[in-house]
């Protein structure tokens, strides 16, 4: 299938204490959930990559606030993102993670990478910055996007973390929409448990998208599968927030649901390959 990744986290070892461990915010939820996580090279990562067959993985320089703190709790830098795509060329790219209390400094920060060539569109975690995903300090960051023509990945939905859920509401993203419609959006995590609010903005706007991150496909609403089997044609991408989810049993899970080949193959890497301008399988570029 050529399966393209719109959200998969740093991976290696080092990236999962990072993100995974060391936080006791996630940390908490990682036991609560009873997950557990190993690191992986990027030689065994890419070879999983193969044996699931996924073409390419985004990964965000995810920037995640504690909402108890405000201190940011996940930190990826983009360096470290750049690193593990270059060693696999035309496998991994980059999203640029938003921290807005940045400012300026941050939205040309946001240019500077997107220019390197590594990065493809902005990542948003909201909810520990306590600010709705709407609020007038993302606005900059979104600008920038529509302007250099690159996508912004949100998170939506509920907060796992002991964050404000509020702050994604998808319902929010309706204002995003209206005041850029140059820019595409992408909610990320199916919008849950406001499915339908994120399946009405991506009928309603040409420039909405729904991501299915950290969702497994055995539990996404029968109304998502109706959507992107029929007016949603191309507006739902395939997601892990790996390593919440592994990439062999997700693609299984999605190639057992219900769907017609032309909407599979747009939902596991058609759609995400038109919104993120990514090469045609296999080319690697």
């Amino acid at each position: 299938m050529g399966a393209v990744d719109y959200w998969c986290n740093i991976f290696t070892p080092e990236g999962i204490r990072q993100t995974f461990e060391e936080p006791k915010e996630i940390s908490d939820v990682v036991k609560w959930w009873g997950l557990k996580f190993t690191g992986k090279s990027v030689e065994e990562f890419v070879a999983s990559m193969d044996d699931a067959d996924v073409d390419v993985v985004l990964i965000p320089s995810a920037k995640m606030a504690s909402y108890e703190t405000s201190q940011l709790i996940w930190n990826v830098r983009e360096e470290q993102v750049v690193e593990i795509a270059d060693s696999a060329p035309g496998r991994v790219k980059g999203l640029f993670g938003i921290d807005p209390r940045e400012g300026m400094a941050g939205v040309r920060r946001l240019e500077e990478w997107i220019g390197s060539g590594h990065f493809v569109g902005a990542h948003l975690h909201p909810y520990g910055f306590n600010l709705p995903v709407n609020h007038r300090r993302f606005y900059p960051f979104y600008a920038k996007c529509a302007e250099l023509g690159v996508p912004v990945v949100m998170q939506v939905g509920h907060s796992a973390e002991r964050m404000p859920s509020e702050m994604g509401r998808p319902l929010l993203i309706d204002d995003i929409a209206l005041d850029f419609p140059e820019l595409s959006i992408v909610g990320a995590h199916t919008g849950w448990p406001w499915v339908e609010e994120l399946i009405a903005l991506a009928w309603k706007h040409r420039n909405v998208y729904i991501g299915t991150s950290a969702h497994h496909p055995k539990y996404w609403d029968p109304s998502l599968v109706r959507f992107a089997n029929s007016r949603g044609k191309g507006k739902v991408l395939f997601g892990t927030d790996y390593p919440v989810m592994d990439h062999k049993g997700a693609l299984k899970a999605v190639i057992e649901l219900p769907f017609k080949d032309e909407a599979r193959e747009l939902v596991v890497g058609g759609a995400a390959r038109s919104i993120f301008k990514l090469a045609e399988p296999g080319s690697h570029n």
